[in-house]
């Protein structure tokens, strides 16, 4: 069984390597997460350190689920940044390291996202993913309402494009 854990600024800083190793083997597996190959540890590593000023701000929760090999899944929630948005939050980077799925990892950090953003005054939940995918078929099976689908949205990690669904989930 995996720990899911909210991640404060500084173990969010403790969590960086984890993290890291993570984001690169999902997208070296072809992950559409917003990232091209190559795409290797140091540039995941950078990426994540982007993400610091907005954890400690408040502004992204990122949760870790850690296991015997370590870091195994990750999932994030950004809240909106504008005022008339303050009732609802994006769910992001929802990831499973490949020799943890297929054991409910996932639905489990989407079910502690969604918790906390209804905890948080959050009602209506939104994200986006590659159609067809396995978090598509996951997202839907959990509740979550497919709104509409474009067309070579985005390029997958091989630089294919790939159309993209985008779902939303009224909480609370």
């Amino acid at each position: 069984m995996h720990a899911i854990t909210r991640l404060s600024a500084e173990e969010f800083d403790a969590e960086l390597g984890g993290l890291a190793a993570l984001l690169a083997e999902a997208v070296a597996g072809g992950a559409s997460l917003g990232f091209r190959s190559p795409f290797d540890r140091g540039q995941a590593l950078a990426w994540w350190r982007t993400q610091r000023t907005a954890v400690a701000e408040g502004s992204l929760t990122v949760w870790a689920a850690r296991g015997p090999q370590g870091t195994a899944g990750t999932v994030a929630l950004a809240r909106s940044p504008k005022p008339n948005g303050a009732h609802r939050a994006e769910v992001v980077k929802l990831m499973v390291a490949p020799a943890a799925r297929g054991r409910g990892l996932g639905r489990r950090l989407l079910e502690t996202a969604e918790r906390h953003a209804a905890a948080t005054g959050a009602t209506l939940l939104l994200l986006d993913t590659e159609t067809g995918s396995a978090a598509d078929r996951l997202y839907a099976s959990a509740g979550w309402t497919g709104y509409g689908t474009v067309p070579d949205y985005a390029a997958d990690p091989g630089g294919a494009l790939r159309d993209c669904t985008f779902f939303y989930k009224r909480i609370g």
